[in-house]
């Protein structure tokens, strides 16, 4: 099932914002002016806005205060020094004045058509720890009495909310995993599912979204565990805060496909539908309002076309003229809405909404999955993110697409596996190697790149026999023997193996004839063998990915396309070109073609024998096909959207 269809949206790709009122930010409930959160709405539903993340502040919604006697014995829960009433929401601590006020927000959104999304426990936002005065000072995350009245906290919010239809979706809350430490993954895990049973036990007719950020395949916070306990996984991906992603200029391909890496990243491994719930540049000390509108449209166009559904912009206002803390703490907190005080539209929003309505006309109801090239399997000691950021943009620069699966899961069906990056001594556990040499002798091919790790059957399955082992002192100066020419690359690495061949074919030599890049057969299937991590040489080095021509890594994973009988029906041969193929009804294909440079590209358009292009959707395609193909020209951080038919 859809993302969408579980968040009961209509639309192929909706277009979001997380919400504070402009006047008052997190102060937004006990400063409440209904006139200025209207306002807000109109302006952004004008503007195309069709979803809010919206955040019912904890200690402004369960005001408990705690009275302390002599040596300092607990005498009880208050409001202050009033007595909780005896009612519901007294006896869950909530105040019956700020639920009122989530209603009225409610009603207006309703007003202007704008669908909800509600961050339940929020206690941590943009920079400050925000929890009731009597659990100050506890261990928010793992204290049997914070659970507690977290948990009665949203079962009251829920039972009074959940015959509105305006809300579409429950969220665990803002980051909750930043509220407080844990010790080790079953209290995150514990958390997680007392609050989650809580929501689902008084409304099960929603979906419930993570709301996490920074999770991890191995670790606390795991995708696979919040995969387990809620319907949606969630991405904060901004380039400024993520390893290794704020390394190039934000209209470059690094920070502009880091939310659709990111969230297919998590989606594989948690098995779950994923967004991006949080994304945006950071304001205007990364970047002009016109740079912000090309990363927000090829980030949004990239999005959609990778199958993700919909994003959620931070935030919708600016906030220079608040004095409260957080705001008085981090300055990049202030400017990083879509729209300014004053009610000014930025540019952002006008291109997203623009791209929103370009899609909504397309002749298609949702664009149908793309292929699928590879599995790109990760490994327990590695570096899990720099691996699959830099696989992503290695696959995406030679045309291939890649989904991401955990070395202890089931092995998905592909014609190409991919381990990339392989670290540490226990390799991938033996039942899953076995099965994955299964599916290479079946047929697939397997590519391994290695980042001093260990290997069994190594000569057998590589054609090599390593003769030594060492530390490096510097990067490897790799020439890769293409057919066509000799590709130069400098690639660092930790470990050097000296490597004679047996019966493997030599693809790369260091400048010393030292292989480092092969190929031997295995049964109908090929295995490929690569001694240095090249997936985290393009993630921790700045400059790799947006200059492919002077690093150009993808022609490795080119190679690794040449060896896989592909379904597709249609190539363009240019690094800075990212090609997706999307099979439709009769007999007919839907390309994307994104340019992921902030110049001008070009490229040829290669199509299999019998097929043509029935109709261009969005861009330009001027010139005819010709015998070396369709010549193409794609606008800086721009695409092309076209449909194929069969001749």
């Amino acid at each position: 099932m859809s993302t969408n269809s579980l968040l009961q949206l209509q639309s192929p790709f909706f277009l979001g914002v997380n919400y504070w009122a402009s006047h008052a930010g997190t102060r937004m409930w006990s400063d409440w002016r209904p006139e200025v959160v209207e306002r807000d709405f109109r302006l952004l539903a004008d503007s195309g806005v069709e979803v809010l993340r919206v955040f019912p502040l904890w200690p402004d919604f369960q005001p408990i205060h705690r009275l302390y006697g002599s040596q300092g014995m607990d005498k009880g829960i208050r409001f202050g020094e009033q007595h909780v009433p005896d009612t519901e929401a007294g006896r869950a601590g909530m105040s019956e004045l700020m639920m009122e006020r989530f209603v009225q927000l409610v009603e207006l959104a309703e007003r202007y058509k704008i669908k909800l999304i509600v961050g339940l426990i929020t206690g941590w936002m943009s920079g400050r720890l925000f929890v009731p005065p009597a659990l100050e000072g506890r261990s928010i995350l793992t204290d049997p009495d914070a659970i507690r009245w977290q948990s009665r906290f949203v079962t009251y919010f829920i039972r009074y909310t959940r015959e509105l239809d305006t809300i579409i979706a429950w969220d665990l809350g803002n980051e909750c995993n930043v509220m407080g430490e844990v010790n080790n993954r079953e209290e995150a895990w514990l958390w997680t599912s007392s609050i989650a049973n809580a929501i689902k036990s008084a409304d099960s007719s929603r979906p419930l979204i993570s709301g996490m950020h920074s999770l991890i395949p191995s670790g606390n916070w795991t995708m696979q565990d919040q995969g387990e306990l809620t319907d949606i996984l969630t991405t904060h991906p901004y380039p400024y805060w993520t390893p290794y992603a704020d390394f190039d200029p934000i209209n470059t391909i690094r920070p502009i496909v880091h939310a659709t890496a990111e969230s297919l990243f998590y989606s594989g491994i948690g098995g779950k539908p994923c967004f991006a719930e949080e994304m945006g540049t950071m304001g205007p000390m990364v970047c002009s309002e016109e740079v912000a509108a090309a990363f927000a449209r090829t980030s949004m166009l990239t999005q959609w076309s990778h199958g993700l559904p919909g994003l959620l912009w931070w935030c919708a206002n600016d906030q220079t003229k608040l004095e409260h803390a957080p705001y008085d703490w981090v300055a990049c907190e202030s400017e990083l809405g879509l729209l300014t005080e004053d009610g000014r539209v930025k540019p952002a929003l006008l291109e997203m909404a623009r791209i929103k309505q370009q899609i909504s006309e397309l002749p298609i109801a949702s664009l149908p999955t793309r292929i699928i090239d590879a599995v790109c399997i990760i490994n327990t000691e590695q570096d899990h993110w720099g691996t699959a950021l830099g696989s992503f943009i290695l696959a995406k620069q030679a045309g291939l697409d890649i989904e991401y699966q955990f070395e202890d899961q089931p092995l998905k069906d592909a014609p190409l596996y991919l381990l990339p990056s392989l670290t540490g001594v226990s390799g991938i556990p033996k039942r899953r190697w076995e099965q994955l040499l299964e599916k290479v002798h079946e047929g697939s091919s397997l590519y391994v790149s290695m980042d001093g790790a260990n290997m069994l059957n190594f000569t057998e399955l590589t054609g090599l026999k390593v003769l030594n082992r060492m530390r490096r002192g510097r990067p490897a100066e790799v020439t890769l023997h293409d057919a066509d020419e000799s590709v130069n690359l400098s690639i660092p690495a930790a470990f050097r193996l000296v490597l004679q061949a047996v019966h493997g074919e030599v693809l790369a030599t260091e400048s010393d004839g030292n292989i480092v890049f092969s190929k031997a057969v295995y049964g109908k299937g090929s295995i490929y063998f690569l001694s240095l991590p090249i997936e985290l040489a393009m993630a921790q080095q700045q400059e790799t990915s947006y200059r492919p021509q002077e690093h150009p890594y993808w022609k490795i994973y080119n190679i690794l396309k040449s060896s896989i009988v592909s379904h597709r029906v249609a190539t363009i041969e240019n690094p800075n070109i990212g090609i997706t193929e999307h099979p439709a009804e009769q007999d007919s294909r839907i390309l994307v073609l994104i340019n992921y440079s902030p110049e001008k590209q070009d490229g040829t358009l290669q199509l299999h024998e019998g097929w043509e292009i029935n109709s261009v959707w969005y861009g330009e395609v001027k010139a005819n096909e010709s015998v070396n193909g369709i010549p193409l020209s794609i606008d800086n951080n721009e695409a092309i959207i076209m449909r194929l038919a069969k001749k």
